[in-house]
């Protein structure tokens, strides 16, 4: 498949001229979570999408320091989008893999420190120090 041949579309990988093992990628697409250190929406209202991790045969140990060093060029490169749909958009039309990740729904309930001191007509509740 090098473009030449007719139908509806072609993938804009293989026009590009980016290597095989790059259009052969599987992408994740999600919603970042904001870290446990962080409170209020934290603007996630975009979605990220990533390559998976190669896994045979491309890491390898730096004799010299120790550091793992690897061949995956996609290893740290990741993509906002500011809807799902876009990124699914972009995904099929670079002729990738893709899978969504929908994000967990927090639950949140209100409370009130107030309500640690209001009345409830039950038996007191001792509390022994010592």
């Amino acid at each position: 498949m090098d473009g030449s041949e007719p139908g509806d579309s072609v993938a804009a990988a293989v026009l590009s001229g980016a290597p095989i093992d790059l259009q052969a990628r599987t992408v994740r697409i999600y919603r970042p979570v904001k870290t446990a250190t962080q409170s209020g929406d934290w603007h996630g209202h975009h979605w990220r999408m990533d390559w998976d991790i190669l896994h045979k045969g491309h890491r390898w140990e730096n004799p010299l320091m120790g550091w793992q060093s690897s061949a995956d060029m996609m290893q740290g490169t990741h993509l906002n989008f500011k809807s799902k749909e876009d990124a699914i958009l972009f995904a099929q039309k670079q002729g990738y893999e893709y899978f969504v990740q929908e994000p967990n729904v927090r639950k949140f309930v209100p409370k009130a420190y107030a309500n640690n001191f209001m009345h409830s007509p039950k038996k007191l509740k001792v509390v022994r120090t010592k």
